[in-house]
């Protein structure tokens, strides 16, 4: 059995997770490989023409997924912190691509809600897990596998690496104790996890403020505590669980005052983002007038036109700490 995981939207939430968890089961996962330009026409061939950019890729990934597995995860997600809800389109997945893409394999579509409470992530780990087998000694040390993973991976998030780097450390058996590397100046650079993490959407942003001597923080690397800690500052906060994570990082970083500039990655044509970007926008301002920098992408972004804006912001901001 072949479970196939698109590279994008939640993947760089739960892959962590899942992978682990249908390892266990004994079933082969087989990942769409990184996003390019072809995967991103074939989604804009298939999907609706209003939806925004990461939407539009997700259609590619599965289309480029669905003739060489048996089955593909993509569940119903609903909740991811028992609190907030994510955007309409996550709770719709399946139908969207359903109804958008012929000759579609069988999709795993289990209703994640922890607004049901802590078990629920458990109790739906498990739901899946009978659809392979039905041994369930089996199935919970797959859950125990995956949980372990996972704890390992918050981990290095929680010390400056990206899900991307943290996803190779873990392939490489690494432990904990490895370090980033860091730079000149640091910058918060904030956004959804498949927005920022996806090199052909964000056209390689990170990897250009690196070769700056950028030390680069996200929402990824606040931990937990720190952004309910925050959330508790707003007198009302966002619908949404992504928008609330990264204004939520963003005053986390503001109040730590260590971050000497922050850039807010926003795809075009995603309704939530368009408050979340002028509510950050409004933070910075209020708090201690940092530098803002807004870095809207589509399908039609081209890196050059990102690297002169973002070089230019780094710039000043070196010339202003004394650097240049």
């Amino acid at each position: 059995m072949r479970v196939g995981i698109p590279r994008t939207l939640s993947y760089f939430t739960l892959y962590p997770l899942v992978q682990p968890f249908f390892e266990g089961l004994g079933v082969d996962v087989v990942v769409s490989p990184e996003s390019n330009k072809d995967i991103l026409d074939e989604g804009i061939k298939e999907t609706v023409n209003d939806a925004c950019v990461p939407i539009k890729l997700l259609h590619g990934h599965v289309a480029a997924l669905k003739d060489k597995v048996d089955i593909l995860f993509m569940p119903r997600l609903v909740s991811l912190d028992g609190k907030n809800t994510l955007c309409p389109k996550f709770l719709g997945l399946p139908d969207m691509v359903r109804y958008s893409i012929k000759g579609l394999p069988e999709i795993i579509e289990n209703r994640l809600d922890l607004k049901k409470g802590k078990l629920e992530l458990y109790r739906f780990l498990f739901r899946i897990g009978r659809r392979f087998t039905d041994n369930k000694l089996l199935i919970l040390r797959a859950i125990w596998r995956a949980r372990y993973n996972f704890m390992h991976y918050r981990k290095l998030l929680l010390q400056g690496f990206t899900p991307i780097e943290a996803f190779s450390l873990l392939q490489k058996g690494h432990n904990a104790e490895v370090q980033p590397q860091k730079g000149q100046i640091k910058l918060a650079v904030l956004g959804y996890p498949y927005t920022l993490y996806d090199n052909y959407i964000s056209v390689g942003l990170l990897e250009i403020l690196k070769s700056y001597g950028v030390n680069v923080v996200t929402p990824e690397m606040v931990p937990k505590q720190e952004l309910q800690r925050m959330s508790k500052k707003f007198n009302k906060n966002l619908f949404w669980y992504y928008s609330n994570c990264v204004v939520w990082a963003c005053k986390y970083y503001l109040t730590d005052k260590s971050v000497d500039g922050i850039i807010h990655v926003t795809a075009f044509g995603c309704g939530p983002d368009s408050m979340t970007n002028k509510l950050i926008e409004l933070e910075t301002k209020a708090d201690r007038k940092i530098p803002f920098l807004t870095v809207t992408i589509d399908e039609h972004t081209g890196e050059a036109g990102v690297e002169t804006r973002v070089e230019a912001f780094v710039d000043l901001i070196k010339r202003k700490k004394g650097i240049l």
